[in-house]
């Protein structure tokens, strides 16, 4: 069973920093994309950064370039979004997901097949 669990989420102050962790299970996780979304109330899901295990090659939303790292510990199977320079829009229920890919996908929330529950960041201005 392919299983997503995110942690790391929080209330911090602008200009503040959370790491947050998605520890996958139940899959290959070398042939696997993992992309990082957010959701604010009333919002779409945006696409915020993924990582492609296969190659390691990086994508990010532009408004989080420069600010957000992702990373992946494949001997932990397990992925991280390193937030600096929190801003109060950033925001939201962010959430990892994964789809099993050779190729390295977008940020659109479509195509991607397996969730997490989300994990809450709250930046206070």
């Amino acid at each position: 069973e392919v299983q997503l669990v995110e942690s790391g989420g929080g209330l911090v102050q602008a200009g503040g920093s959370l790491r947050l962790s998605c520890a996958a299970s139940g899959f290959s996780f070398d042939d696997y994309a993992i992309g990082w979304f957010r959701q604010a109330p009333g919002m779409m899901r945006v696409g915020v950064s993924r990582i492609s295990n296969h190659d390691g090659n990086k994508k990010y939303l532009d408004s989080v370039k420069g600010r957000f790292t992702i990373s992946s510990d494949t001997a932990k199977n397990t992925v991280y979004l390193q937030m600096n320079s929190l801003k109060p829009e950033d925001t939201a229920v962010y959430y990892c997901a994964a789809v099993r890919a050779g190729w390295s996908p977008g940020l659109n929330h479509l195509e991607y097949d397996y969730w997490g529950q989300g994990t809450q960041v709250t930046v206070s201005s």
